[in-house]
């Protein structure tokens, strides 16, 4: 029997949900970071067996609210979770649950996904402390499965994957078997920059800034362009070539942009190039990256502006 089916992750801001979608399918795909509010959107990626399809949707972390992007975030995940299958919570080794876990919670009782407990980062724990935070979290919700495991050592990796697909349905294959996300390329592009900014920037900065691809061209092998389109890839000309990539990171203070751009440009080239040696991996060919800086003061608390830089409601179902 084939099974297939569609996997949210939710949890609370920093628990690992990136760090564990990447694992599960064994490539990184959506970035990820050591500061809050990283994952904006969702990002789906697919791992495909003999057994069947799985569709993880990685979901923005719960946090207060605090701007209209923050309510993009929680109604994206609200909206994955009414489309899942089957909800993994990600929590992480605490003395106790917090506010936060009691949000998470009550997001998940609107649910009717089968619901998996994921207890992450066990490599930082002593096994003997694993009984008990899953007793501290099992009365948070009706959960079918309780899985420790450690996202960064991959350990338990397979016996979670085991889980999912026990209770997962059969179901047809919705993406091709070599698919490993359904994002374009513009986007990964964009979060690449993003993700090392957030590495290379001081933390009241990177809160405040998204990244947008302006221009994205593949330079023909016989010289000159052909166009790139994000669904149907090389619309003219031959063979892989050369990308050409323009994007501006926009932030909300004039101070915050020097920042970014640092002492002659030695911030901005230090954030290009780590981006585009991450590119150049993931795509297989040389890219050419351009950055420039913009100043839209308050875009987080903007319909126009987050509607312009892609926050909007994602696709349902394939």
């Amino acid at each position: 029997m084939y099974k297939s089916g569609f996997i949210a992750l939710v949890g609370r801001t920093n628990v690992g949900k990136s760090t564990l979608m990447n694992r599960l399918i064994g490539q990184k795909v959506a970035i990820t970071s050591n500061k809050p509010q990283t994952t904006r959107t969702s990002i789906r990626t697919i791992l495909t067996e003999e057994r069947g399809q799985m569709i993880f949707i990685d979901t923005p972390g719960i946090h207060k609210i605090e701007h209209k992007l923050g309510e993009h975030m929680e109604e994206t995940a609200k909206r994955t979770l009414s489309e899942a299958d089957v909800v993994l919570w990600l929590v992480e080794p605490a003395k106790a649950t917090g506010a936060g876990d009691e949000r998470v919670s009550q997001l998940l009782k609107g649910s009717p996904a089968k619901k998996v407990l994921v207890i992450n980062k066990t490599d930082t724990v002593p096994r003997s402390e694993i009984p008990r935070l899953i007793e501290m979290y099992k009365p948070l919700a009706d959960f079918d499965e309780v899985v420790p495991v450690s996202a960064v050592t991959g350990e338990n990796q397979e016996e979670l994957i085991n889980v999912i697909f026990d209770l997962l349905d059969e179901g047809p294959m919705y993406y091709d078997e070599d698919e490993l996300t359904d994002q374009p390329l513009k986007q990964i592009a964009a979060e690449l920059v993003r993700e090392n900014a957030l590495k290379f920037l001081k933390d009241e900065v990177p809160h405040g800034i998204a990244v947008c691809v302006d221009l994205m061209k593949e330079r023909a092998r016989g010289g000159g362009y052909v166009e790139y389109d994000d669904e149907e890839g090389i619309v003219s000309g031959e063979g892989m070539g050369i990308f050409d990539i323009e994007a501006s990171i926009i932030c909300e203070r004039d101070s915050h942009k020097g920042i970014i751009i640092g002492k002659q440009g030695s911030m901005l080239k230090k954030i290009g190039t780590a981006a585009r040696l991450e590119m150049e991996a993931f795509m297989g060919c040389r890219i050419f990256l351009k950055l420039f800086v913009k100043v839209r003061k308050d875009w987080r608390d903007s319909e126009m502006f987050l509607r312009d830089y892609g926050f909007a409601a994602g696709p349902g179902k394939k």
